[in-house]
């Protein structure tokens, strides 16, 4: 298990965790509408899987993170559609249309954006104190 250092190592690596969220987002996005000629051959949305990282005294101090543990394709079907003259359609003139839903990536990419920002915050907040601490000694 990976040591888990203080609180800049938390929001960095949630921060981490969160811009791989927003690049599956964007290649999603980027994806979506594309036409292949076999329901195999058509995109499907890529989704992070997220796994929590305890710290190795869990018990004592309560630290915990999260990271990315892979990428997975998800398993919805992509969408069937009656195009005859396209060159890439089969034998009975259907297209298979990516299986991406652009309001629910929009969705997802809001969602990451707020938790990279809220990291953001948890950093900013923490210096602030930090130097606040500093200048009390002087």
């Amino acid at each position: 298990m990976t040591e888990i250092k203080n609180i800049f190592d938390i929001s960095g690596r949630a921060m981490a965790s969160q811009l791989i969220r927003l690049n599956t987002v964007a290649s999603n996005l980027a994806n979506a509408g594309t036409i292949s000629g076999s329901k195999e051959e058509a995109y499907r949305s890529l989704k992070p899987v997220f796994a929590t990282q305890f710290s190795n005294a869990i018990e004592s101090d309560g630290v915990s993170t999260v990271d990315v543990v892979g990428i997975e394709a998800i398993t919805r079907d992509p969408e069937r559609v009656f195009m005859p003259n396209h060159p890439s359609s089969d034998a009975d003139g259907y297209v298979y249309r990516a299986a991406v839903d652009e309001n629910e990536e929009m969705i997802e990419m809001v969602e990451a954006n707020r938790q990279y920002q809220n990291n953001v915050e948890v950093i900013s907040t923490l210096r602030g104190l930090m130097m606040r601490t500093i200048n009390m000694g002087k």
